[in-house]
Order: C-alpha cells, then structure tokens, then sequence
C-alpha cells in the first residue's frame, strides 16, 4: 500500500490485521494508519520500516478543546494486532475516568530510577574509602539488585517494611538496619529536587516501622566456641584459599575487609611483617607474622606459584570479583554454625582473639589494641607514649595465636563430658 499525501494522513482507515500491516509501505516521512474499528487505535510507519502501535486521545473533560495525547503501546512484531488493539482499549479505558496515560509516562520519565539515585549517593562524597564504597556496593546490589530499575516514586512504604523482613530473616537484623539505612539516605537528594517524592523509609518509619535494636554480640568463653568453629570451618569451607581467609581472622583477629585486601607486596617475608594500608580506623596496620601465618602465606604463595590458583598482587584472589580478590564470604556462616552447633560471625573471631589476650594471657588493655588495631579516642595518657614496636609485639602475637590454637584443637568441655559419659555407659 502506498502512502497517501500528508494531508490525507489522518484519513487512512482500515482494519489493523497482520496481513494489512504488513502491506504498509514507509515513505520519506512517519505516517500513521488509523484502526477503523476502534478510534484512536493506529500504527505509525517510520521511514525505516519501523512500524509501532499508538493510541491517541484527549486528555480531560474539554472535548475537542483539550490537548491531543498520543502513547506507543508497543512495537510491532514483538505485539501481534490484536494484542495491541486490547492494550490500546485498556488505555481509552483509563482515559474515559479521567487519567492522562501520556503525562504519567513523561512523569516517570523524569523520575530517577533507583539505580540512578544509588550512583548519585555513591558520587556525592568522593572522599570514602574504597573498602567502605565496596560495602555500599554490595549491599546495594544483594539487597535491593531487583529494585534498580523502578523509578523512585513507584517503590511504596509497604515494598520497604516487606524488603527489611527478608532481609532480617535472611542475613540478620544488622544488615536489614543498614541496607535500610542505605536506601533511605539515596531517597535525601532526590526528595530534594522532585517535589512531591516521599522517602518511603521515612513513610515506614513514621507509620510505627522500627529499626532493630543495635545489640553487640557475646561470644561463649573461648575455649568452648573456637574448637566448634574450627571443626565448622574444616567441615564447611571446601576451597583451601578461602579457608585460609578464616584461620587468618583466627589467628591476627584482623578485620575481614582488612584481610581481603592484603597484597603480597605488603608481606615481607624476610622481616617477618605485613602491613595494611587500608583500614577502618584510618591508620595503618604493620604487624609481625607469626608461626601460623607463616605456614597459611606459604600455602597461598605455594598455590600461586604452581599454576594451582590465580596468580596477581592479592593474596587472597578471585577470578570472578570485579576487584582481583575474595569480597564476600557470608554465604558461609550459617553452614559453619551448623555444623558447628552454634551461630558463627567473621567478627567473632576477632572478639575472640581480644578476649584470649586480655582475659587468658592477660596482655595490657594498649598492647591488644594495637594488635588489632582498635582506636581508643577516650584515653588521652595512651596517646602520649610512643607507640608498640614491631619486636614488642612479636612476644605478644605468638603467645595470644599459639593460645587460640590450643584451644581451637581441644575438645569443648560439654563434649568432652558427653564422650565420658558414652564411655562408662
């Protein structure tokens, strides 16, 4: 069919079929052919070949006074005729009570989508660490990955108390409270510049949703929750060099993102030190390596070596992180603590370590600290000494790991009483 004068545009009517549509020929212009049987039901022809559904009408209560509307429905090819025609009678539907299809489309148009506000968020303060851009990242993907692409005025006050039940349930209350948290704070700007947008953070908040309560965890004593934990992570944790990730918190009580980013140029091995650049407290953290670091160092340079695992600058690799190394481990905790029998979290290994040096070995409050490298903003006489030698905590480091590996390779009381008990029956 040929394309008629564009005077006579408005005029083509037929009925939409495939066959017909497929008949319509593209011109020097876009041109539309009008359905003869529902008004307002047409295709436009676009000089490429293209062909698209639309529905025109006008908005409102003022007749042929009111402003012309047009929305496309749908491409054809990937929407057959009739599918279109349904869609187009559902739009005319919408517009008969009143609703302006066309105006909501520019509207969410205009709106950012989530994703746009995350990046806004992320890039309004230039000076995070990169351990702490990587921490929002995660969580922005693993907690609200499925959200990225709905405009901010589509997710609802009840979309977030249900979001923060999951993840309460699935990760825990901490991670609920801060991926919350997170999307709140990317909601400040955008609120700021849409008028009308509501935060629906603060419409859950303000409709008697609650933030967990923060409460820090206690660990049991020592020597009944590390030989659990170790017999956990040899059952559990399968690939030897994310293994070696948790007996290298076992034994140093280092932060897990302060060990994930360790790279063999900061190992000396003649030395016998490491040092962190990168760490929470801002300061870098040179430590001595003791007997069991050594031998998890040497297994890591050993497989890197070998062609057994990835080679590179990390020494904990990964093959599939955007960063080169290990960034999340997770996953894993609650394999462990079942096999454990008891509930297992990275950070419990560093309450741990503090608590066999302070409690068992009984080291001074300032030389645990710096072993772990924990600021204490509250004590000002310890700000004036001269801080702790790499050889003054040698000593130190080998007693507090030598101590955690006796414990982590005794038998728990409780279990101990139960084989007795097995052995006299």
């Amino acid at each position: 069919m040929s394309q008629p004068s564009r005077k006579r545009i408005a005029k083509v009517k037929l009925t939409l079929t495939k066959r017909t549509v497929e008949s319509l020929e593209p011109g020097a212009r876009p041109w539309i052919a009008w359905d003869d049987r529902l008004t307002g039901f047409g295709v436009r022809v676009q000089p490429t070949g293209t062909k698209a559904f639309v529905v025109n009408y006008r908005s409102g209560n003022g007749g042929r006074r009111a402003p012309n509307r047009r929305v496309v429905i749908g491409r054809y090819g990937a929407m057959t005729p009739d599918r279109a025609r349904r869609v187009a009678q559902e739009v005319l539907g919408r517009v008969a009570v009143g609703d302006d299809p066309a105006a909501e489309r520019s509207a969410a148009r205009q709106m950012p989508l989530l994703r746009e506000a995350f990046a806004e968020f992320l890039a309004a303060n230039p000076n995070r660490k990169p351990t702490t851009l990587r921490l929002y990242r995660g969580q922005i993907r693993y907690c609200f990955g499925d959200w990225m692409s709905r405009p901010l005025d589509t997710i609802t006050r009840r979309d977030v108390e249900g979001r923060f039940h999951v993840l309460t349930e699935r990760h825990g209350w901490a991670i609920a409270n801060h991926a919350t948290s997170l999307l709140r704070s990317a909601y400040r700007r955008p609120c700021v510049d849409h008028e009308g947008l509501r935060n629906p953070v603060d419409l859950w908040l303000d409709g008697g949703g609650r933030y967990h309560r923060s409460v820090r965890r206690r660990i049991s004593a020592p020597a009944e929750i590390l030989p659990r934990w170790r017999t956990g992570i040899e059952s559990e944790v399968i690939v030897p060099a994310t293994r070696d990730i948790f007996w290298f918190g076992f034994y140093t009580g280092m932060r897990l993102g302060e060990i994930f980013g360790l790279r063999w140029d900061q190992v000396d091995l003649e030395r016998g030190t490491f040092r962190i650049e990168e760490t929470k407290s801002g300061v870098p953290l040179e430590l001595p390596i003791t007997r069991q670091l050594s031998e998890i160092l040497a297994r890591r340079r050993g497989e890197a070596g070998n062609g057994t695992g990835p080679a590179g600058p990390w020494v904990f690799p990964s093959s599939t992180s955007a960063s080169g190394h290990v960034e999340e481990l997770q996953h894993l905790y609650a394999r462990i603590g079942r096999a454990a029998g008891t509930k297992f979290w990275f950070h419990g290994l560093r309450n741990a370590f503090i608590t066999v040096a302070e409690r068992e070995l009984m080291l001074p409050r300032s030389l645990t600290k710096r072993l772990v490298n924990h600021a204490r903003r509250d004590d000002v006489t310890e700000g004036y000494a001269a801080d702790w030698s790499i050889e003054q905590l040698r000593g130190p480091a080998q007693r507090v790991a030598d101590r955690i590996e006796a414990l982590a390779r005794a038998v728990p009381d409780d279990l101990r009483r139960d084989e007795d008990a097995s052995s006299a029956d």
